[in-house]
């Protein structure tokens, strides 16, 4: 099963020229670099990179989840229904956090309070962002756990999250981000800790949740499998840049930067006829301290020539809705954005 082609639409979320930093040490940490994304109403847009890219930072800044730490600091714009999240007073950003849009984390363990019943953890949040009774949240909650395929809701909401498996807790994670029906969810790799048979499961069921719900999705995760099954665009970031972008067909039947070519080709193959040991990247994700003053992925591109460590390349488009940015498609001018 692949994600099925998309078609464009009027964006609902845009960030525009994202820049995020964090000073260190006497320096300046740029950790998103000018991101540009966006995602249309009922969209599922996937963010892939290896670890370092930038993936979460930006992920969370949109539920500006940074703000706390007064060193933080963000450049550019986030529209969110036309609103820019980045200047929107913090009074206003906890009334939208998990009420119009919401978040799944990685780790759902890490997230979850050990001290505290999946009723107590799921029932506040509508009794804060909806003023439930708790009667009523209560039976809202159940609800929502069946929907995620829990068999026994009611003893679910009786336990510590410690007593349930990693594929429960993903479930009670994904319902709880459910309870305002948000109208944008961000999953930030929340099937990396799970078997093949859960992840394929809680895979299914985000895209059942997306297609019933009609929820615009940002996706986060390093298994490029997932992101061909879930998503219908998918962006490709490598240290806090968007090197190419496009619908997911396209782009996974005619990758056009050597990255995501990489990163197809270290992805294992159920094909019997291939032997030896998997390909891989040459080389690390480069510290954000010495970033290439030309193309990002220069140091570790078999391509690369003096244009390519010399001058960062423009974002391209070679075809139209598949962006790119790499010099080897700069033919002319026209295709610049």
């Amino acid at each position: 099963m692949t994600a099925k082609r998309w078609k464009a639409r009027e964006p609902f979320l845009q960030i525009r020229g994202l820049k995020v930093k964090f000073p260190e040490r006497g320096r300046e940490l740029v950790a998103v670099d000018g991101v540009d994304l966006s995602i249309a109403r009922g969209e599922i847009a996937g963010v892939a990179g290896e670890s370092g890219s930038g993936k979460s930072v930006m992920s969370q800044s949109i539920l500006r989840l940074g703000a706390y730490d007064s060193t933080q600091s963000c450049e550019g714009e986030i529209l969110f229904a036309g609103q820019d999240l980045l200047r929107l007073p913090e009074a206003e950003m906890r009334r939208l956090r998990g009420s119009r849009i919401a978040v799944i984390f990685q780790d759902p363990m890490t997230s979850l309070s050990p001290v505290h019943t999946v009723a107590r953890q799921m029932t506040e949040v509508l009794t804060l962002h909806r003023g439930c009774l708790k009667i009523e949240a209560r039976r809202r909650c159940a609800e929502l756990l069946a929907r995620t395929g829990i068999a026994a809701p009611e003893a679910c909401l009786r336990k510590y999250p410690f007593e349930l498996s990693g594929g429960m807790q993903q479930r009670v994670m994904i319902a709880m981000a459910l309870c305002c029906e948000p109208e944008l969810l961000i999953a930030d790799e929340p099937t990396t800790a799970l078997d093949a048979t859960v992840q394929q499961q809680i895979l299914e069921l985000l895209a059942g949740l997306n297609r019933e719900l009609g929820m615009s999705m940002l996706f986060i995760s390093h298994n490029l499998g997932a992101i061909a099954q879930l998503c219908h665009s998918v962006h490709v970031m490598y240290l806090g840049q968007i090197l190419e972008e496009a619908p997911a067909a396209e782009l996974f039947s005619r990758p056009l930067n050597p990255y995501t070519r990489g990163l197809l080709q270290c992805a294992p193959h159920l094909d019997s006829r291939r032997g030896g040991p998997l390909p891989t990247i040459a080389g690390t994700v480069p510290s954000p301290y010495r970033a290439p003053a030309g193309c990002r992925f220069c140091t570790r591109c078999p391509e690369a020539d003096e244009r390519c460590r010399s001058a960062e390349p423009p974002m391209l488009e070679p075809a139209p809705g598949h962006r790119v940015k790499c010099w080897k498609y700069a033919v002319s001018e026209r295709n610049c954005l």
